[in-house]
């Protein structure tokens, strides 16, 4: 049986990309499955999948960056697999220690992280492109030295083919079946004049329009299943009127947040016009559309090619407080155009946009590394 262990020094055990997904799939398909985290949690087994804890990190960013680091490379060394699969731009210097001890190494871009750190406006503009640039030419160090790049959407995929050859997407679209019956008709009946959000939520993911915008609908509520990246950001938003119409459920499992999906009218994914928003496609997005969920997104054009285009949502300004008012009121007011968009998503997903073809991709790159 092939060895494989997944990396991680910053996402949590059960990530829906890394454990759900791309873990689990490898396990259910005749590998042997290591995922190392840095959680102090503890070690466990859990579908199959070893995961092993190297402790919390302990201080900030710098920290992790070190200690934790070299935590997780003395685990990954003393597992001695046939694959390495490293989720985090600061494990690429242990991805080379890897090679050098003749090891297969995968490097799992989630993000463009040059973009990303573009968008962080709490740092200061000249160390925003300082940082951007930096990891630009740490990409291009490191990635053509890796066995393959696998990332979370074709724009970054095309961003690597030029650095590896051997660079893939494979999407974060949803399992079929887990957040909503895909071939069965969803309760319209059972819906209330509620809409949800799911997932982490930020001033620059529409945390702010999102609740103000509430306080132009009568009767109409949030579920917001997550948590706040910032305290400050958090006690802002908890403290303007519009959060008086949320109802905070906090982080919820897959199944809890099944049932969320099921008692809303749509789903929110209004993020900010950034250079690491505008080409990335939210894993949200998609699972709102299998559970039959209208979406209400940002106009971004490759957005609007998937909403619009599928006829599951609308689009609106992220910044225009009465645009998203208005397309949350205009589908609690329409219930049969919202159930419509619905179907379409469910359509959508699918025909297309979903995980069994994403794991099927995966499936043949393991195998032309492991024989």
């Amino acid at each position: 049986m092939n060895q494989i262990a997944h990396l991680t020094s910053v996402h949590p055990r059960y990530d829906t990309r890394i454990f759900i997904k791309i873990c689990c799939s490898l396990a259910r398909n005749g590998y042997e499955v290591a995922l190392v985290v840095a959680d102090g949690k503890g070690d466990e087994v859990k579908n199959d999948v070893n995961i092993y804890d190297v402790g919390a990190t302990e201080g900030g960013r710098l920290s992790r960056m070190t200690k934790t680091v070299d935590r997780v490379f003395a685990k990954a060394k003393a597992l001695d697999v046939d694959v390495y699969h490293m989720h985090d731009p600061e494990l690429m210097p242990i991805g080379r220690k890897l090679k050098a001890l003749g090891k297969k190494v995968i490097f799992d871009a989630h993000e463009d992280l040059p973009k990303q750190l573009m968008g962080k406006h709490y740092l200061h503009p000249l160390l925003r492109r300082t940082l951007s640039l930096v990891f630009t030419y740490v990409e291009r160090f490191f990635c053509p030295k890796f066995d393959a790049i696998v990332t979370a959407t074709p724009v970054i995929r095309d961003k690597f083919l030029k650095m590896n050859k051997r660079s893939l997407d494979i999407n974060n679209y949803p399992i079929l079946g887990e957040l909503g019956d895909v071939h069965g008709a969803v309760d319209w009946s059972v819906k209330y004049p509620e809409v949800c959000y799911v997932g982490a939520i930020a001033d620059i993911r529409g945390g702010r329009e999102i609740v103000k915008s509430l306080e132009q609908l009568d009767k109409v509520r949030l579920n917001f299943a997550g948590a706040f990246f910032d305290r400050e950001f958090e006690a802002e938003v908890k403290g303007s009127n519009g959060w008086l119409q949320v109802n905070d459920h906090g982080f919820l499992n897959r199944e809890q947040v099944r049932e969320i999906m099921h008692r809303s009218i749509a789903g929110l994914v209004t993020f900010h016009d950034l250079p690491n928003h505008v080409d990335a496609q939210p894993n949200k997005m998609f699972e709102y559309m299998s559970a039959g969920l209208p979406v209400i997104a940002s106009n971004f054009p490759l957005w609007r090619s998937l909403v619009v285009d599928n006829h599951c949502g609308i689009c609106v300004d992220p910044l225009d407080v009465n645009a998203i008012a208005a397309a949350i009121k205009k589908l609690v007011d329409e219930p049969e155009t919202a159930k419509k968009m619905g179907e379409n998503g469910k359509k959508a997903v699918l025909t297309e946009y979903n995980w069994q073809f994403e794991e099927q991709k995966l499936l043949n790159l393991y195998s032309s590394l492991t024989g």
